[in-house]
């Protein structure tokens, strides 16, 4: 039932939307309208029975117009009907043609499906014009004439529809990449924590069976237990180990499309003044990247700056500046994120990356687990790159990456 009232205020919009129109012809019977722009958009932004709301939508607009042209000009509701059913059988045309192709592929080629579009249009068009002579007998321009107009027509029409729904899947898609990004990089992160958790794993293993051997030979007792303390942490790696490979089966996939390294920072900042709003904070946020190039470490770069200027947010008290700053040469590319928060002590700078310092605490005084720039600095390290802060009149993050590690091509 719902479906089917959606159906129907597709065709009732379908209809209105025929309404406003342009008659190319003096007292001809056809007349271009906003009808088709709107089913045809709805077609592609909804998952609707096709035919269906074809042949719904044909009747709604032949009993439509019909009472319409009676209650104006109070002609006859049957001739009324028969005029317009040519009108109805447009529509009925227009999404039969769309049922006889992969609508859902041919989405992902927008050229092909404006092409496509305007194709239909003119054979729409057709169906009605002949019709039109069929039943009315009437007195149109002559078919070549009626062609062209149907084929300018149909393109513009189309390539406008195809236009707005690129524009607006385009949008969606940046919309959903950002997202995806966030996750890959949280995850990314998770993964080399417990990597790292699973070297101490390894070592606590070792040690314990090496506890064993001591103990066997003296306390056959305490022995066991330390053998089965070991059997339990080997257990406890391997579920590390699971996880672990799943994550990096996440984390090391490749991205349909390349990434360049400006489509990275701009998700950064637009992620990151919606972070600040959030804050109810003011925050003017500047990018300076005069040089591209297509990074083959989108996930870990994202997981480096995001991190840092989310920092960066969160040491502002209620209003100032965060700048992310790029510099790319030869053998190295600089990363400088730059805030004029409440700044970095300077008794603190050789402590802030150490695991579990923090300067974070929530309102009940609970401190942060002081992980985010210990793994920052990991994923810099990894990167064969080095970090280091600045903290006077602003505090300055500055990140230095050897430029081979991180490029894929230089524009």
């Amino acid at each position: 039932m719902n479906l089917f009232l959606f159906i129907l205020l597709v065709a009732c919009l379908t209809a209105i939307g025929s309404e406003i129109k342009f008659i190319p012809f003096e007292d001809g019977p056809f007349r271009f309208g906003l009808g088709s722009i709107i089913f045809f958009f709805v077609l592609l932004t909804r998952p609707l029975p096709i035919l269906s709301t074809g042949l719904l939508t044909g009747i709604v607009v032949i009993i439509s117009r019909s009472i319409l042209d009676f209650l104006i000009y109070g002609q006859d509701l049957a001739v009324q009907l028969l005029e317009h059913i040519p009108a109805g059988f447009f529509y009925i045309t227009f999404a039969l043609c769309f049922k006889l192709i992969a609508l859902d592929e041919i989405k992902k080629q927008p050229f092909i499906l404006g092409l496509l579009g305007a194709l239909f249009e003119v054979v729409s068009n057709m169906v009605e014009y002949i019709l039109t002579e069929i039943l009315l007998a009437s007195d149109q321009e002559t078919l070549v004439i009626s062609f062209l107009l149907f084929s300018v027509v149909g393109l513009l029409r189309s390539f406008f529809v195809v236009g707005i729904y690129s524009i607006i899947t385009m949008s969606e898609q940046k919309k959903q990449l950002k997202q995806l990004m966030t996750i890959h990089s949280d995850l990314y992160v998770e993964a080399l924590y417990l990597q790292k958790t699973m070297n101490q794993i390894e070592q606590l293993t070792a040690n314990s069976y090496q506890l064993y051997k001591k103990l066997k030979t003296t306390e056959e007792k305490h022995a066991l237990e330390a053998l089965y303390i070991a059997q339990e942490i080997h257990e406890v790696k391997k579920d590390h180990e699971r996880i672990y490979a799943g994550l990096s089966k996440i984390t090391n996939q490749n991205y349909p499309s390349k990434f360049l390294l400006t489509d990275i920072l701009a998700f950064i900042v637009e992620a990151n003044e919606s972070y600040a709003k959030y804050l109810n904070k003011s925050i003017s946020f500047t990018l300076i990247c005069p040089e591209d190039f297509v990074t083959k470490k989108h996930i870990a770069l994202f997981a480096i700056l995001n991190n840092l200027v989310a920092n960066a947010v969160e040491a502002i008290e209620k209003s100032g500046f965060v700048t992310v700053s790029v510099t790319v040469e030869k053998e190295t590319t600089t990363f400088i994120v730059e805030d004029n928060g409440i700044g970095i002590e300077e008794s603190l700078i050789p402590v802030i990356f150490d695991p579990g310092y923090t300067s974070k605490f929530n309102e009940q005084g609970q401190g942060s687990t002081g992980i985010g720039l210990s793994h920052t600095k990991t994923i810099v390290e990894n990167l064969e790159g080095k970090i280091h802060i600045t903290s006077d009149t602003s505090t300055c993050f500055i990140v230095q990456i050897p430029s081979k590690n991180i490029q894929k091509e230089i524009f």
